[in-house]
């Protein structure tokens, strides 16, 4: 019997093709039921112009989408994976992440300024904690200032002489087919992802068993498995997407690998390090990589990037 099920997502362009992405390969596997979009503003939508702080709720970008899938005004939640706080919520599921795009950043700038070439004269526009620390870190002279918006709206105050250049993550600028603008791929050995960056999240109401079956069909397994491990460890550090914490994890043969950085907001003080694990015994990785952090003293850069947020 047809059914149509209710996909809620974001308004912006990104958040569209995301969704329009996971309704394309739900239709190809479930052809006899219909999937319908349903536009829905975030808090982090209404304020998408003001400069946000460290004391913005976890969620910022999802919880009025969760609320809807919660009362079951919605059957589906697509979100940008990095977007999601690490904390589960006790009645909604994680139950497909498609498979990952690039996780790079990367800078596009005006007539095509290499990083390097940057200086105090020049403003880069970065609102990320994670972007602003690691770029200190490269070159503590560099002038960066908040910037809010979409995709477009930043490039747009980009060509508009607002700022020489802007710090973006690789898979949205490519989803928005904007690729003309990159002036290069930072690489992720020099600047460390956010975790769970260039994936797209599928979240269902855990009541539904039918549309566990229908969009675990377009899970990606390895995506699914490095990307909650990057989770695991930002979980481990007390961390959100609004804390200086980067990862990323990747599948080699038998073996899961695991690069971790926790860094002060001046991007003075850091610790980045690495563990792997068999692949089996995935979900132990996150703690070998956490236990070493502690041991390195993580504690001390954790509590002085709590400080500066009270």
């Amino acid at each position: 019997m047809s059914k149509t099920f209710i996909i809620g997502t974001r308004g912006s362009k990104l958040a569209l093709f995301q969704s329009n992405l996971v309704k394309e390969k739900l239709e190809k596997n479930y052809p006899e039921h219909n999937f319908e979009l349903k536009k829905i503003k975030t808090k982090g939508d209404i304020m998408i112009d003001q400069v946000l702080d460290r004391k913005i709720d976890k969620g910022f970008f999802v919880n009025e989408i969760q609320k809807m899938l919660i009362n079951e005004d919605i059957h589906i939640a697509v979100h940008s994976l990095k977007d999601l706080p690490v904390e589960n919520n006790e009645h909604l599921k994680l139950n497909a992440i498609l498979k990952r795009a690039n996780p790079q950043d990367v800078l596009i700038s005006k007539n095509k300024k290499k990083l390097n070439d940057f200086n105090s004269d020049d403003i880069i526009g970065s609102s990320s904690l994670r972007r602003k620390a690691q770029l200190l870190k490269i070159n503590p002279n560099l002038n960066i200032v908040d910037i809010r918006g979409n995709v477009d709206t930043r490039v747009s105050k980009m060509m508009k002489g607002e700022f020489d250049g802007l710090i973006l993550a690789a898979a949205g600028v490519e989803r928005l087919g904007m690729q003309k603008y990159i002036t290069e791929y930072l690489e992720i050995s020099k600047f460390l992802n956010a975790p769970g960056q260039g994936a797209i999240a599928v979240e269902i109401n855990k009541s539904n068993k039918e549309l566990m079956d229908i969009t675990s069909s377009i899970n990606d397994e390895h995506t699914k498995i490095t990307t909650a491990v990057e989770r695991l460890f930002m979980k481990s550090m007390g961390g959100g997407c609004n804390y200086p914490i980067a990862a990323y994890s990747y599948i080699k043969n038998d073996l899961i690998f695991l690069d971790g950085l926790v860094i002060s907001l001046n991007g003075k003080n850091y610790i980045r390090s690495s563990a792997k694990e068999s692949i089996k015994d995935w979900n132990r990785l996150s703690d070998k990589l956490s236990e070493k952090f502690f041991n390195q003293g993580v504690e001390e850069i954790l509590n002085e990037i709590r400080n500066a947020s009270s």
